[in-house]
């Protein structure tokens, strides 16, 4: 079996992401429904920026994909997002139309859960495959005086 790719991989988890977002919408109503729907967006965007910059480092997706997402929700305490599903229909299912505080701690689980699930295998390095010789002793540095 080959290995998967970083961007192979966050393609299939943004897959992922979204078919449990469209069950959540599907199924789960209430409040519930709601912060675990605000959640998987979140988690959804996070993974779409890591697939966008897969060389950054891994902190960056989640952090960004924050930010973002609670821009999109301060927004909604202008009437820029009304004035743009006006013009654009559908846009509302972007842009929300109404802000709660509760969206910004939903969009901190959601990526959250994208921070810890991307973290490096224990023992390894960001951008290095982990291999099972990975607690073998570091190779010893040459002794003498270096070369110019």
């Amino acid at each position: 079996m080959t290995r998967l790719g970083r961007r192979a991989r966050l393609g299939i988890a943004a897959a992922c992401v979204l078919l449990a977002g469209l069950a959540v919408h599907a199924f789960a109503d209430g409040p519930v429904g709601g912060f675990a729907g605000d959640a998987l967006y979140a988690a959804l965007i996070a993974v779409l920026f890591a697939w966008l910059a897969p060389l950054a480092a891994r902190w960056v997706a989640p952090v960004v994909a924050l930010a973002f997402c609670w821009a999109i929700e301060f927004l909604q305490l202008t009437p820029v997002p009304q004035a743009i599903e006006s013009r654009i229909p559908g846009s509302s299912f972007v842009l929300g139309s109404t802000f709660q505080w509760i969206d910004l701690a939903a969009y901190a689980v959601g990526v959250a859960v994208v921070a810890l699930v991307s973290r490096p295998a224990a023992g390894s390095s960001p951008g290095e495959p982990t291999t099972p010789s990975g607690d073998a002793p570091a190779a010893r540095p040459r002794e003498g005086t270096p070369r110019r």
